[in-house]
């Protein structure tokens, strides 16, 4: 993307943010809370529309696209609230997210791909999402993200709210997407687990890119450590 101012009615969220996902790469983005992260994942899969700027996705620009559109392309966005159906079953909201006509056609083969990454989720197969724990839940937003045949996932501050050994546990699993061929933009608001499995880290402030390179120099720099990492 290049470029990509973001505004919520008069409200200018992102200015002139320009930033590279390589094919099969991990991007962490880090910032405080309410300058301009959950937007920037928006805008990248349709839910906002830049007033200016380009986002590209293998070559083909997507900037003004429709969700729906996007979600076709192999673009998954896992929101921070889940946005699951609590009374349906595991299987059900599963289900639901092949809801497009290239998810539908390897429905049985991405379930299969699910269940292998968490097996979890299978053995809950037919229990109400309501009855999840709070790492099950984020394990089956993730699940349904990739049902959708999703091969980039843009998912926004999975770690929050979660105990500290959820938190690794999920990253873990998000690693191990990646590992297995999904290109990720991960928003977190501070986490050094992130840091540990990312290949690339962003810093936002104020809906600006203030830094970007390796792990190597996010801990160089003493400011990104104490405020972001609390370290």
């Amino acid at each position: 993307m290049e470029k990509i101012d973001t505004y919520y009615d008069e409200f200018q969220v992102l200015r002139k943010v320009s930033m590279n996902i390589k094919k099969r790469e991990l991007v962490v983005l880090f910032g405080p809370n309410g300058h301009g992260k959950s937007s920037l994942l928006k805008s990248i899969c349709g839910l906002l529309t830049p007033v200016s700027g380009s986002i590209k996705y293998k070559n083909l620009e997507i900037t003004k696209l429709p969700t729906k559109k996007i979600v076709e392309m192999g673009i998954t966005y896992i929101a921070e609230e889940r946005n699951l159906f609590p009374q349906l079953t595991v299987l059900e909201n599963l289900r639901l997210g092949a809801y497009n006509v290239n998810a539908r056609k390897k429905e049985k083969e991405n379930l299969t791909y699910v269940f292998e990454l968490f097996p979890t989720l299978k053995d809950r197969t037919n229990q109400s999402v309501s009855t999840l724990s709070g790492g099950e839940a984020r394990m089956l937003a993730m699940g349904r993200g990739l049902m959708s045949n999703a091969a980039f996932l843009a998912i926004d501050e999975p770690s929050l709210g979660l105990a500290p050994n959820l938190r690794v546990e999920v990253l873990d699993q998000i690693s191990e997407i990646n590992q297995r061929g999904v290109s990720i933009l991960l928003v977190e608001q501070s986490s050094p687990k992130a840091l540990d499995i990312a290949d690339r880290i962003y810093l936002m402030e104020e809906g600006e890119i203030v830094f970007q390179g390796n792990k190597e120099e996010a801990l160089n720099g003493n400011y990104f450590k104490e405020a972001f990492l609390g370290m």
